[in-house]
């Protein structure tokens, strides 16, 4: 049985995670890694293979879907599965500096709440308030107050820096998991179908009712795609 990692994403700490971990703690020994203060993917891949065991599944929310593909890059002989979360592989867009940027100034000027008000609420999925999405709201505005501006902007200086990596995914060549919400506007369904055309044998999984938070929006249904599909039967 495989040990799994789930690999978080920007300004994350276990926090998106932990209700998915809890699902499947009692079946398989799972651990949460995050990249406080790391300045490129590769930094943040190689602390993963540091702390890995010799042979494990690994999946990775946003950030962390691409610090999972610059993990396989590295050392594809060490996964068993591969899950790839509201992410994407391709290298920056042409707008992405002055979008990031814009998002770093208020961390820098206005503190980290301010950014949290900014950044979290169009990553959400679209619905009444409840009081299950408050509670959420809350935790994760939280988490990113826990985190600082010198932090983000490494974080910020990786992803722009990143790779081209979806000339890897016709290499991948073990169960693979691409995951995305049905509201998910920053990470589509539409590439998340794209990069599963181009990993053969791979499976696509819509959650209903979340955007890019989909593991802390619907962690049930995010725990299930992976016991099902992720890990083929051996949870």
């Amino acid at each position: 049985m495989s040990d799994l990692l789930l690999l978080s994403g920007l300004l994350c700490d276990d926090t998106p995670w932990i209700d998915v971990a809890g699902r499947l703690s009692a079946a398989c020994a799972v651990r949460i890694l995050w990249f406080a203060n790391c300045g490129s993917l590769g930094e943040m891949a190689q602390r993963v293979l540091l702390e890995a065991p010799e042979r494990f599944a690994l999946a990775g929310h946003s950030m962390g879907g691409r610090v999972a593909l610059e993990v396989w890059r590295r050392a594809p002989e060490r996964l068993t599965a591969l899950g790839l979360l509201n992410t994407g592989a391709l290298p920056r867009r042409p707008e992405e500096a002055a979008s990031r940027g814009h998002l770093l100034k208020i961390a820098r000027e206005q503190g980290m709440a301010a950014l949290a008000a900014e950044w979290l609420p169009p990553m959400m999925a679209r619905a009444a308030a409840t009081a299950r999405q408050r509670s959420i709201m809350q935790r994760l505005t939280k988490m990113v107050e826990r985190q600082t501006p010198e932090s983000f902007a490494l974080q910020i200086q990786a992803l722009l820096n990143r790779p081209d990596a979806e000339p890897l995914l016709p290499t991948i060549r073990v169960p693979t998991l691409l995951l995305s919400g049905s509201q998910d506007t920053w990470s589509p369904l539409s590439q998340h179908a794209h990069m599963q055309r181009l990993i053969r044998g791979s499976t696509l999984v819509e959650v209903a009712d979340a955007g890019h938070m989909a593991p802390i929006e619907q962690p049930d249904a995010v725990a299930q795609a992976l016991r099902k599909h992720l890990l083929r039967g051996e949870l």
